[in-house]
């Protein structure tokens, strides 16, 4: 503990000091907050995706199924390495109190099936529409759960900061 001569002037400096602490931790408490609401609305957007993405996967394989029965196995294994992979999307950021937060922008383009019709039926058509609506759930999955990342890494590094806060407020009220 260091040793303050008891004077007005430093008496004034360490009431201003421990003034700014409190400000500073109170900024810094309805930061935390705004995180945390926002980080729990990724989270309940991140159920819906998930449980989106488990009905969509459950229709794409009883469809891929069809098609494997209707067409034979060998077809679609054909078929399927034929279609190209369209990766068309960009990344954006948003800030949320100082936090980057991504934003995929895709262009969905899956309406229309660039193999070929010979030897295919309605069946692979509906695996081929089902399966590319789940890559565009995934993508929509993986923003939300990189935004909940970042968010919680931030409030983590916030607490840190928090607790160091109350712990400098403290020491400054014993020399008071």
């Amino acid at each position: 503990m260091e040793n303050i001569a008891p004077t007005k002037s430093n008496l004034m400096s360490a009431k201003a000091t421990l003034e700014f602490s409190k400000k500073g931790y109170e900024l810094l408490d309805q930061k935390r907050n705004v995180l945390i609401r926002e980080m729990m609305g990724y989270v309940d957007k991140a159920k819906e995706i998930q449980e989106k993405i488990n009905r969509k996967f459950e229709e794409a394989y009883e469809a891929l199924r069809m098609a494997n029965i209707t067409i034979g196995v060998s077809t679609v294994e054909e078929i399927c390495q034929t279609v190209p992979e369209n990766g068309q999307f960009s990344l954006l950021f948003k800030s949320v109190m100082g936090v980057e937060v991504p934003i995929v922008r895709y262009y969905k383009n899956f309406r229309e099936p660039t193999y070929s019709f010979y030897q295919t039926n309605t069946a692979m058509d509906i695996a081929f529409i089902k399966f590319s609506e789940i890559k565009y759930l995934i993508m929509e999955y993986a923003e939300v759960e990189n935004a909940v990342f970042k968010l919680a890494m931030e409030i983590k590094r916030l607490k840190r900061e928090l607790m160091l806060l109350k712990i400098y407020r403290f020491l400054n009220m014993k020399r008071l």
